[in-house]
């Protein structure tokens, strides 16, 4: 971090003391009851008396600036890496920041007087076309992002619906597509699949803000988060103003859009509807076509005029659940439904593995196996809880044929494709016809002679996974 940008940030918070001082602020102890209450992670006693108002004489951001919280998040924060913000700090750099910055920027956010950084813009690439817009805060904002998150979550998780599942304590994706798959069980085998337009860039702050206010009495955090909601974002050197929405990566916007789409959540169950959302994915089941269009129209008309949001009309639509996605998954149509990889992700798998697996990249098997396994083992610990067996083995089938043929073009020509056949165990007249032959490395790939040199186990000793159901 730059002598400049340390100045701004400290100007109003004194420097940082002796050298007795250099430690984080959040290391010494506090005392009496606040010491008891931060060491367990239980809320105050008189929080739990007033359980029904949470707002009510509590100290927000004394909380949120407590030794345990803090640690926490920057534990958090570290173990989630990503990349620079505009000031240039990385993740490693940040705890050595803060043993030497923390008590003035502590005293900040206890003042209301913390001003956070524009947040650096990137785009990434969706998979159905299109760009996704992130924003990326500073680090040090990441990590006060993070210490806000979990205090306000900690209050507010509590209360959200259970038909809510993303970026929640002890649920998951995985959650959220078995109720799907018990909903078209039960006999509800049509689904309104509703996609909210740039929902993240059209979020009102306003009626954000008067949300939180409802509980929040801590003006000093409202202001922050505010601060943080209209930080601007910085492209190509100039940082624009932002008005509404809460811009995708940092850790409080998540939390933050349960908390605008809690009041869908609440809409939906005083309508009696049967329906499972994860931030701003949502699908409703229902038992006709009938059903679902009468539910999109009122849901799109109360969206527009209450929440002022936008239903995508072109992604949005009422089908039966085989012939749409649901985080990733489909289900079969016969039968009991089972959850199966849908089509889009199996593109996308492939696509993947093509990209790591050219064989034009230039690196040896060993790298080569190593980079795609640690893709794989991600992309399995996901996707293996489908329920169709047979996809994963064709996969693995097609992801190892993909090796073979690289190790071929790697082995060149003649001879030596003949001594390494040979070596492999491949009998003399099989090694020299594969060796001799004129066809592609795609098509040798799936030779039988490369099936004996080089089988499964072969792939699975350089640390390739196998492509098996995780139980």
């Amino acid at each position: 971090m730059s002598d400049k940008r340390q100045k701004n940030q400290l100007a109003d918070g004194g420097n940082a003391g002796s050298n007795q001082q250099m430690v984080l602020a959040w290391d010494q102890e506090p005392k009496g009851e606040a010491r008891r209450d931060l060491r367990t992670g239980t809320e105050s006693s008189m929080a739990k008396r007033i359980a029904e108002s949470p707002a009510f004489g509590k100290q927000w951001m004394e909380e949120i600036c407590g030794r345990d919280n803090c640690q926490q998040a920057l534990a958090r924060v570290k173990a989630n890496r990503g990349s620079p913000g505009v000031d240039g700090m990385t993740v490693q750099q940040l705890p050595d920041f803060l043993k030497e910055h923390w008590l003035p920027i502590r005293e900040q956010l206890l003042r209301g007087s913390y001003k956070p950084q524009p947040v650096k813009r990137v785009e990434i690439p969706k998979p159905g076309g299109g760009v996704r817009k992130l924003g990326i805060p500073t680090v040090l904002d990441r990590f006060i992002q993070q210490a806000v998150m979990q205090v306000v979550q900690r209050s507010w998780d509590r209360t959200f619906s259970d038909h809510s599942y993303g970026f929640r304590p002890g649920r998951s994706a995985h959650q959220a597509v078995a109720q799907a798959q018990k909903y078209i069980a039960d006999s509800y085998r049509w689904v309104v699949d509703l996609d909210l337009e740039k929902f993240f860039d059209r979020v009102n702050h306003d009626r954000l803000m008067a949300k939180l206010a409802e509980r929040i009495e801590d003006k000093r955090l409202l202001r922050l988060i505010r601060t943080f909601l209209q930080a601007g974002v910085m492209e190509n050197g100039l940082v624009n103003p932002v008005d509404e929405g809460t811009p995708q990566g940092g850790p409080l916007s998540p939390l933050l859009s349960n908390i605008v789409l809690d009041e869908m959540d609440r809409e939906l169950e005083k309508r009696g509807l049967r329906f499972v959302r994860y931030a701003d994915d949502c699908n409703i089941y229902v038992g006709s076509r009938r059903a679902g269009e009468r539910v999109m129209a009122g849901l799109t008309a109360w969206l527009t005029a209450k929440l002022r949001l936008k239903v995508n009309q072109q992604k949005s639509a009422v089908a039966r659940p085989w012939v749409r996605k649901f985080l990733g998954f489909s289900f079969t149509k016969a039968g009991i439904p089972k959850r199966r990889i849908a089509p889009q992700a199996v593109d996308r798998f492939k696509k993947r593995v093509r990209e790591l697996t050219r064989r034009t990249r230039g690196i040896s098997i060993e790298q080569m196996v190593d980079e795609l396994a640690r893709y794989l083992r991600g992309w399995l610990g996901y996707f293996g809880r489908c329920e169709t067996p047979s996809v994963l083995r064709e996969l693995g089938e097609w992801t190892r044929h993909r090796l073979r043929s690289v190790v071929w073009k790697q082995w060149k020509f003649g001879r030596r494709r003949f001594v390494e056949l040979r070596h492999r165990g491949v009998k003399g007249d099989l090694a020299a016809q594969t060796a001799g032959s004129p066809h592609g490395p795609w098509r040798i790939g799936n030779s039988p002679a490369l099936g004996i040199a080089l089988p499964t186990t072969y792939f699975e000793s350089l640390g390739l996974p196998q492509f098996l159901l995780v139980q």
